[in-house]
């Protein structure tokens, strides 16, 4: 049974018949229907904290949209999971694959960022000055980056490109 008919409270169940009803009577084709549920499915299972369900969910999502912001929304989901099941690598992967499909997507450069930023620690709580640097400029960078998208919205992220002097990177505050 599809996530979105497993509703247990009243709201949800509200909620997943009035969503439904609307997508039904838009104005689109059913394969963009069909991948908007896919997507909608997926994003339930990741608030319940089922990532496996959430990430074949959006896969599916995936094979269907061709809408390249609803893309790269799915694909910054995914690599939230990835993040958040300690896979970093498969994580930067997967914002970078989420950034080709809407470069204009600042939160994804904002946690890229968080997983440069946090290997910038680890390295110089080893003593590694070199490989931290490496790390902090690019966090750095895509903060910057970030920053520049969503002015005001990274108050922390703006503090820390302040007091580390932007790590020579040239950003507007």
């Amino acid at each position: 049974m599809p996530r979105s008919q497993n509703k247990d409270n009243f709201i949800d169940k509200a909620f997943t018949v009035l969503a439904e009803t609307i997508v039904k009577m838009m104005p689109i084709a059913s394969k963009e229907k069909q991948a908007y549920i896919y997507y909608r499915d997926g994003l339930s299972a990741q608030n319940d904290g089922d990532y496996s369900e959430a990430l074949e969910n959006y896969e599916e999502s995936l094979k269907l949209e061709d809408n390249a912001i609803d893309r790269s929304e799915t694909l910054k989901n995914m690599a939230i999971i990835y993040m958040s099941n300690g896979d970093e690598d498969l994580a930067l992967e997967t914002y970078m694959k989420a950034l080709v499909e809407n470069p204009k997507q600042p939160s994804c450069l904002k946690n890229m960022g968080l997983i440069y930023e946090k290997r910038g620690r680890i390295a110089q709580q080893a003593g590694n000055k070199d490989e931290s640097d490496i790390w902090f400029d690019r966090a750095a960078d895509v903060w910057s980056k970030a920053v520049r998208l969503y002015p005001g919205g990274y108050l922390d992220i703006e503090n820390w490109l302040k007091t580390t002097g932007g790590r020579n990177i040239d950003i507007i505050l």
